[in-house]
């Protein structure tokens, strides 16, 4: 071994700390370090009032794979959360994902039989044959009513574009369900980590060397020089220095309150789904652990375009982007001594039981 370490893992969120975690168990000595002055990355709970505070958008782990959820329960324990978010249009309250309470409270229909013929008859109206677009897509899908007050609003606000310049492909899995089923996952394990999800990701980082405060830019040499491998899991296209320009993502802003109240909505989460309120939701933290504190603290969501200086939260994968990242892959899969992991390093976005499982097969592939 050149290096004193055998990995420095850059990120110390889901993707890198699963990677030390394996690594360290076959007997490799990492350094983990993150420019962020805790470990954890995005999925970081602050504790304040005793409650859990998701400090970087709300995280609720969900996953049909076994293999995945046996996996993150070897470091805690999760509740019975559920995830059942409702939408705020204008004053008026619908239950989420669209499904029979929904369509109820939009319409007064009581069978799914009426629901069907209710969203069969707008599609037909619209006459819509080969969607073109986000708002052509949704409204072929489920009509335009649904269309209008509970997605248009919200999803132009979250992508800072109007529906019509979106790809039709963002929306072609949209949830519709005909049973009075509010759960917005279809996925077999469900739930929040008792105590946070700074339990797992300490449990993880146990006995690893952590360098916080730490940017990997401001000394990349003098770092990549202390191991024999990087697993690098940030941008892909800031570590090429944008030699072929910057890719494009959507970034979040988070206003953050705390209550004098033990309750403010009723829910964990609620999304603001007409143009005009500036956010796309509020979270409502202590719901997700069913507290009992006598305060609460609630997270107000923005969505911004992201740019240099700010978090980036989510790829845009669109055809042009799609193409930029291919050539930061080509140059990445060259690499014998980087290996590229988690949303930024791979340009596409993962649920938390994704990045695991891409950690594992990344780790797999590395120590055996």
């Amino acid at each position: 071994m050149s290096g004193k370490y055998d990995y420095l893992i850059v990120g110390a969120g889901l993707f890198g700390a699963t990677f030390a975690f394996e690594a360290k168990k076959q007997g490799k000595k990492c350094l983990v370090i993150d420019r962020r002055g805790h470990i954890g990355g995005n999925v970081y709970c602050e504790e304040v009032e005793g409650i859990n505070v998701h400090k970087y958008g709300a995280h609720i782990f969900h996953t049909n794979n076994k293999e995945i959820w046996d996996y993150v329960n070897q470091f805690v324990e999760f509740n019975r959360y559920t995830n059942s978010p409702v939408a705020n249009y204008n004053g008026e309250i619908y239950n989420l994902p669209f499904n029979m309470n929904t369509f109820n409270k939009l319409w007064g229909v009581v069978t799914p039989q009426e629901a069907k013929e209710k969203i069969e008859a707008q599609k037909a109206e619209a006459g819509i044959e080969k969607p073109q677009n986000l708002e052509e897509q949704a409204i072929s899908l489920v009509g335009t009513d649904i269309y209008e007050k509970l997605i248009k609003g919200y999803t132009e606000k979250q992508w800072g574009r109007k529906a019509t310049e979106l790809p039709a492909f963002i929306i072609k899995r949209l949830p519709v369900r005909f049973t009075y089923d509010n759960n917005y996952f279809n996925d077999k394990y469900q739930g929040i980590p008792i105590g946070g999800y700074n339990v797992i990701v300490e449990k993880m980082l146990e006995g690893i060397d952590i360098r916080l405060n730490t940017d990997f830019f401001a000394k990349k040499d003098e770092l990549e020089a202390l191991a024999d491998k990087t697993v690098f899991t940030g941008m892909i296209d800031e570590y090429y220095e944008y030699k072929f320009g910057k890719l494009e993502y959507r970034s979040l802003k988070f206003e953050q309150e705390q209550m004098d109240t033990s309750n403010y909505q009723g829910n964990a989460v609620v999304n603001y789904t007409d143009r005009e309120t500036p956010y796309t939701r509020i979270i409502e933290h202590k719901h997700f652990e069913f507290g009992t504190q006598d305060k609460t603290v609630i997270t107000k969501e923005y969505p911004s375009e992201w740019s240099p200086g700010d978090e980036p939260y989510y790829p845009i994968n669109d055809d042009k982007n799609t193409q930029l990242y291919k050539q930061y892959k080509e140059l990445a899969d060259k690499e014998d001594k980087v290996i590229f992991g988690g949303r930024l390093g791979t340009y596409k976005y993962y649920d938390m039981h994704q990045v695991i499982a891409a950690a594992l097969t990344a780790a797999e592939k590395e120590l055996t």
